[in-house]
């Protein structure tokens, strides 16, 4: 059994630090350069040139560390590329990101919002920019990206925490790189963050398969399809076939 037919693909280093440069907002300037970067990114990766992608988006990184969108992609084209250790730090770079301004809204209220303002206006962007016939999971991706990030706007005041799509990310990339552990906590912390991830359930189906757990793998192919995504069915035979 092929187990990637299962897990869904990521369409789609330098790796950034957003320790110390992260802790203050880019200035107007920069932070028009990195949305310009961002957006060439978003070019390349629509040609899948990802070599080219990684570049506009580390650029973009450089100019505005607090840009999460930028680290996310950065992570999508390093998927793309198949470099899955460069990827798994590339979306703790956007969770770091995320932290960052997490911490700055005491202080500088206004100018957070901002920021994820212009990232929802990017987002939406992309899913408007798109072919009709663009396909139905990364819509979905899109859609559940904005609304995150709208939450986040409401949760002023309370503890941080990693939004479910990033942790869905890493956990993909560890699996790629070949650590099953790392990936389950991952998804598992995915699904924690937001039960309407399908793709996180159905991951977990995937794993607690391989590990012949088969009322765990029953269960999350349910919350799956409860969240509207379509489950390979071979997965749900070879699941069957599992003994009790």
């Amino acid at each position: 059994m092929r187990i990637n037919v299962f897990l869904s693909t990521v369409t789609i280093a330098l790796t950034v630090s957003v320790g110390m440069h992260a802790q203050q907002i880019a200035d107007e300037q920069s932070r028009r350069q990195a949305i310009e970067l961002y957006r060439a990114g978003q070019e390349h990766m629509s040609a899948e040139r990802f070599d080219k992608a990684a570049e506009s988006f580390t650029a973009a990184i450089a100019k505005d560390p607090l840009l999460s969108v930028a680290h996310y992609q950065l992570g999508q084209a390093y998927m793309g590329l198949k470099r899955y250790a460069s990827a798994i730090q590339a979306y703790e770079g956007t969770i770091e990101s995320m932290r960052a301004l997490h911490a700055l809204e005491q202080t500088n209220r206004f100018e957070v919002d901002k920021q994820r303002q212009e990232t929802i206006r990017e987002l939406r962007t992309e899913m408007s920019s798109t072919t009709q016939k663009m396909d139905a999971l990364k819509r979905t991706v899109l859609e559940q990206r904005v609304s995150e990030l709208e939450h986040e706007r409401t949760e002023t005041g309370q503890p941080f925490r990693a939004p479910g799509f990033v942790l869905l990310a890493m956990g993909s990339a560890h699996f790629r790189n070949g650590d099953r552990d790392a990936a389950l906590s991952e998804w598992q912390a995915a699904v924690q963050a937001n039960s309407k991830l399908g793709e996180a359930h159905n991951n977990l189906a995937v794993l607690y398969m391989m590990s012949g757990k088969k009322t765990e793998a029953e269960n999350s192919v349910k919350l799956a399809e409860k969240a509207g995504f379509k489950v390979n069915p071979q997965l749900k035979d070879d699941i069957k076939k599992l003994g009790n």
